[in-house]
């Protein structure tokens, strides 16, 4: 099993940028894909992001390209997800995930709020 812990959220003033962090601890996960979801007040958690441990394959939301980059360091164990050019619709809890593919999701982490204000 996969342990996820998330850090970086924050308040942030649209235009602005965050970098969100997840280290990954557990069972080996070196075939998996790690991803990021949100879930904003009121709506369904949607995909965000995802890039396979192993790295070089990365996958989008397309609404989020050009916004938000998804990278990994493995020998820290972490997954970034740098968020640049922020909207208020952005504002979300933004959880870390990992899984065989990215929908196939087999843990999750406790989530950390991003709220961006107008």
């Amino acid at each position: 099993q996969v342990q996820l812990v998330e850090s970086g959220g924050g308040l942030v003033q649209a235009g602005g940028s965050l970098r969100l962090s997840c280290a990954a601890s557990g069972d080996s996960f070196s075939n998996y894909v790690m991803g990021w979801f949100r879930q904003a007040p009121g709506k369904e958690r949607e995909f965000v992001a995802a890039i396979r441990w192993s790295g070089g394959t990365t996958w989008y939301a397309n609404s989020l390209k050009g916004r938000f980059t998804i990278s990994i360091n493995n020998a820290k164990n972490t997954v970034y997800l740098q968020m640049n050019s922020l909207k208020p619709e952005d504002t979300a809890v933004y959880y870390c995930t990992a899984g065989p593919t990215y929908r196939d999701v087999r843990g999750w982490g406790q989530g950390t709020q991003v709220t961006v204000s107008s």
